[in-house]
């Protein structure tokens, strides 16, 4: 894996791959699962869904999901279930004139904390490929709940098709990497604040908040996290009663 990108050619691509683009002049990614055949399935806002998932919900991915063109060369391109919104896109569709990227899965601790930015990699390990497809082709045919930005986002659709991990703790920050940060960055500036006080060199203390970011990132990876348990996407439907499933 590289340390500045995870850009990869289409060629390169394997069915389960975990991929994602830049939207809004890298404001934010937009992730997805390749499953073959110039095809993949990814998880955007339903503009269907009730004001109060909707009001969570990210303004770029919203204005996203609003109406396009029809894709000229895949007839079943946008395909997606009546108030679902997993979608079945072609490559083209889905990257919109994007780079295309591969998240990395089973990084070590020392190769995620150089990753500044979050929603790129994490240390938790994939399922096989067939596994992957086979839960984001079930869940393009059965949904994947509300979209929300902290807790249930395009990144968090991907990795669970990749890990099949849910957590626990429904109140907190879901599994992506890219809510992280958005949560970590000034989690650590305000934590990193007091130290002003101590460290008279603005370099030492930007040093430190960059530091308590990268801590606060890994804290939160999927990999490392405590309170996350393996549900088969069968029994999806029990994320409501999560609390009666064994811990892994």
């Amino acid at each position: 894996m590289s340390l500045i990108t995870n850009k990869v050619e289409r060629d390169d691509l394997k069915p389960g791959d975990h991929i994602y683009t830049y939207r809004a002049v890298f404001a934010y990614s937009h992730h997805g699962v390749f499953v073959g055949g110039s095809k993949v399935v990814h998880f955007k806002p339903e503009q269907s869904l009730n004001a109060s998932s909707s009001s969570s919900s990210s303004v770029s991915e919203v204005n996203d999901s609003s109406s396009e063109a029809p894709c000229p060369t895949y007839p079943d391109c946008g395909f997606k279930q009546p108030n679902s919104g997993v979608l079945l896109s072609c490559l083209d569709c889905f990257l919109k004139n994007g780079s295309l990227y591969r998240f990395e899965y089973g990084v070590s601790s020392s190769m995620f904390l150089t990753r500044v930015r979050g929603g790129t990699c994490t240390t938790a390990q994939s399922d096989p490929s067939q596994t992957v497809v086979h839960r984001a082709m079930h869940l393009l045919q059965n949904g994947f709940g509300n979209y929300d930005i902290f807790q249930n986002n395009c990144e968090d659709f991907a990795l669970y098709c990749k890990t099949g991990l849910l957590i626990l703790d429904k109140n907190g920050v879901g599994r992506s990497g890219q809510a992280s940060s958005i949560l970590g960055a000034p989690l650590a500036a305000l934590l990193s604040s007091p130290l002003t006080l101590l460290i008279p060199n603005p370099v030492g203390v930007a040093t430190v908040t960059a530091g308590m970011y990268c801590m606060s990132r890994y804290a939160t990876d999927i990999g490392v996290r405590t309170d996350v348990i393996k549900v088969p996407v069968e029994d999806l439907a029990l994320n409501l009663g999560i609390k009666t499933l064994k811990k892994r």
